[in-house]
């Protein structure tokens, strides 16, 4: 392992003169230039773009960004909504949890500290669904504050810089030290968006572009000849795969039956098909009794820890069948298949190919 430390300052100097020419476009962000010019970042937008990028890609987290922010320009706009009217557009992006913790904290935001995210490290972490990674990530894009971010894409690059042959999780601490030493008191959010930047388009899991690496010199993993393999990581368990069975039911005049899931869990809060438990031998439960037709095929989704088979059923829905209490009959004109979750859309896109 090289002792960078006394080149700490030139290596940050380095990394965010490239920054200035190649930073990535994205609607959240303040180019650097511009903020060079005094235009500071929205907290708002930096909050929201953080919580949905995680465990998301940029390119998947862009179209919802646009939708939520023309749609709610404001944390205050946000706190306001109908809970139903977030999760549905928050559908089909995954972790659901992250949606309702959203909520929470743009109500908190709004009514508790008049609209205004708290600007230091501390504060931030106090709020709903405000982890360690985002209250650095919010401090230091958002507010300037010399924080340590430390996303994949940092990990990925203080392995490599440091030739770190320690598997993650087990060196998080010992890369999350060497990224504190590299973050300077000079423009520190521009200098977390440059080391991600640099991770993402220069120092690629795969295939990563050393020759133009603005760090290529000093770093330890190109000069071993390593860098391909790093970071290690611990290798994961097998994920088990569970089974399960939905209940697709329409009535003559177009009417869907669907039911809202408990508000912890899987899914929670959401919209969906009325179903079985998930299990390795799941309980038949449908929702009125009915012949109903297993339509063929199977949906298959992963989860973080599992993956699911689901088998679909259909049947013809009384006009006059009275819902439940955690159900809601959606008329042909108000059901929208994108506001379902993904695995619940695979289901109704199957029924709809058969």
């Amino acid at each position: 392992m090289r002792d960078l430390s006394d080149r700490t300052e030139g290596m940050s100097n380095d990394l965010l003169s490239w920054y200035d020419k190649h930073a990535r476009k994205m609607p959240w962000r303040v180019p650097p230039l511009d903020r060079l010019a005094g235009h500071e970042p929205d907290p708002y937008r930096v909050w929201l773009s953080e919580v949905m990028l995680q465990q998301t890609t940029v390119a998947a987290v862009i179209e919802y960004f646009q939708r939520f922010t023309a749609r709610w320009p404001s944390v205050v706009d946000l706190a306001n909504a109908e809970d139903a009217d977030v999760m549905a557009e928050w559908a089909g992006l995954g972790y659901y949890a992250r949606a309702r913790n959203l909520l929470k904290c743009a109500r908190v935001v709004a009514q508790d500290l008049g609209g205004a995210f708290p600007d230091s490290y501390a504060e931030l972490l106090k709020l709903p669904g405000i982890g360690p990674y985002t209250a650095a990530a919010i401090a230091s894009i958002a507010f300037d504050r010399a924080e340590t971010v430390l996303d994949g894409n940092v990990e990925r690059v203080m392995a490599r810089l440091h030739d770190i042959h320690d598997p993650l999780p087990g060196s998080k601490e010992l890369l999350r030290g060497h990224a504190a030493t590299l973050t300077p008191s000079t423009r520190p959010g521009d200098y977390a968006q440059a080391v991600m930047d640099l991770g993402a388009t220069i120092c690629t899991p795969k295939s990563p572009a050393c020759g133009i690496c603005p760090w290529r010199e000093p770093c330890a993993a190109r000069i071993a000849g390593t860098a391909a393999e790093l970071p290690k990581k611990t290798p994961k368990k097998p994920k088990p795969t569970r089974q399960g069975m939905v209940y697709l039911a329409r009535s003559p005049s177009g009417a869907w039956l669907l039911e809202r899931r408990p508000d912890k869990g899987l899914l929670g809060g959401m919209l969906g098909w009325p179903g079985s438990d998930w299990g390795e031998t799941p309980t038949p439960a449908p929702p009125f009794e009915a012949e109903w037709q297993d339509i063929g095929g199977e949906v298959r989704h992963t989860f973080t820890h599992f993956h699911l088979i689901l088998r679909v059923l259909h049947a013809e829905l009384p006009e006059d069948h009275a819902p439940e209490d955690n159900q809601e009959l959606l008329p042909r004109h108000a059901f929208r298949p994108g506001d379902l979750p993904t695995v619940m859309r695979k289901a109704f896109d199957l029924w709809r190919g058969q």
